[in-house]
């Protein structure tokens, strides 16, 4: 009953698919700011131009204003998913709708995921009415162990959903990794430190002929911006003995900034990363030896990593990256059931993904000049029986209907057997 009244409430406050931004006041809810003002009880958020301009309590609100009543629900900032391939492949099984890798081409760090993303994906809605607001776009390898670079965009369909690209780049040391570069770890490695080298001397290395060691021109040229800490690289290690290679490997190259993800085996090493100061992006839910790299999955792992001091954010490779973004709240209640911090994990899901990415003074939080990215719920967004009622990106309502959600309703009304012959 409380989900119904606030979702009548919110929707025919705000109603579904506004044009644009304008001046929103989101009032009478839990607040969740993730900022010094912690938690408000009751408290208020003010969105003019799709900024935030007061979060809180006691926050005035301009008369006349449109304003969307929680009814005593939780109002928080935009789920922020750090590892996605929404708008990269629909369905996995049919490699004519999938741009996430290119297995046949001849260029790894030159690929851009900005290329083959489709802001209109159908598995898009259904993440934006479970609360997502912005997510990063990730390649899969393709020839080599680099997949190419990442971007990151927001829900909202829109055309201009990507607003940042050539965010970082994607490299797979795992097992998978292994496989794809000959068949070993020591040869992935090997490929990596050569593509270093290449984009290090590029472009004098390349005066004369167009290949490198271990990259072309094309490459070598994308590569640069990495191997100068412009830009991220994200390093998908699962094995303990990986990461410390990895670790060793972030010490050999200062200039360059590393991530880790996956990173199954990571809290047997936690102090060593927490001291190197690399973020991690995890899973809460692997808990299985599901391959040889991920034997000591653990579920209490990333609270061991939240009190080692590592900056950890949670994804869903276990469930999927391509349509099931969408349970991230849940891994990440899943996370606080063993051990973690409320306060860890719901920032592990919104403002620490923002800061991995170099966006945390944007995107993340409810305070003064960050976006105006809101969700009203109808209760703990970490519980498995809430649910988003509202989405705001940017200051503008969101439709909150999907394919998921219409079928849902077309298939929810039973009519007596033989009454249709066919219906539409």
């Amino acid at each position: 009953m409380m989900k119904s009244l606030i979702s009548a409430a919110a929707l025919a406050a705000i109603g579904l698919g506004a044009a644009s931004a304008q001046t929103i006041a989101v009032t009478n809810g839990r607040v969740v700011t993730n900022s010094d003002a912690g938690i408000v009880e009751s408290g208020s958020v003010l969105i003019r131009d799709g900024v935030i301009v007061a979060a809180g309590a006691n926050v005035s609100i301009p008369d006349g204003v449109e304003t969307v009543d929680a009814n005593g629900g939780w109002i928080t900032p935009g789920i922020f998913h750090p590892h996605t391939q929404l708008g990269l492949i629909e369905v996995a099984l049919e490699s004519s709708t999938s741009d996430a890798s290119a297995p046949g081409a001849s260029f790894t760090a030159a690929i851009d995921v900005a290329d083959g993303f489709n802001p209109a994906g159908g598995h898009i809605p259904d993440s934006r009415r479970r609360g997502i607001t912005r997510f990063a776009v990730f390649p899969s390898t393709g020839s080599g162990v680099i997949g190419g670079r990442g971007a990151l965009a927001n829900s909202s369909g829109q055309p201009d959903s990507i607003f940042d690209d050539r965010t970082f780049l994607y490299v797979d040391l795992s097992q998978s990794g292994a496989s794809t570069a000959g068949g070993s770890r020591n040869a992935a490695w090997a490929y990596l430190r050569a593509a270093f080298e290449d984009a290090r001397f590029y472009p004098g290395r390349f005066m004369s002929h167009h290949e490198g060691d271990a990259i072309n021109r094309f490459d070598a040229a994308s590569l640069v911006s990495a191997v100068r800490g412009e830009i991220p690289i994200v390093l998908q290690v699962e094995r303990a003995s990986d990461i410390r290679r990895a670790l060793r490997f972030a010490q050999q190259h200062p200039s360059a900034r590393f991530i880790l993800a996956g990173a199954a085996e990571s809290w047997m090493v936690a102090d060593e990363i927490a001291a190197a100061g690399i973020p991690v992006i995890m899973d809460p839910l692997r808990n299985l030896p599901a391959s040889f790299d991920v034997l000591a999955a653990r579920l209490d792992a990333p609270a061991r990593l939240h009190a080692a001091g590592v900056q950890t954010a949670y994804t869903t490779i276990s469930a999927d990256l391509y349509f099931n973004p969408r349970l991230i709240t849940q891994h990440a209640g899943n996370a606080v059931a063993h051990g973690a911090s409320w306060e860890d994990a719901f920032r592990a899901i919104t403002l620490t993904p923002a800061e991995i990415y170099g966006v945390g003074d944007r995107y993340g939080a409810l305070a003064d000049g960050y976006a105006g990215d809101v969700v009203i719920w109808d209760g703990d967004p970490l519980e498995v029986m809430s649910a988003p009622v509202a989405v705001i990106i940017d200051g503008v309502s969101q439709s909150m209907i999907s394919r998921q959600s219409r079928l849902a309703e077309r298939y929810a009304e039973r009519v007596p057997d033989g009454q249709y012959g066919y219906r539409h």
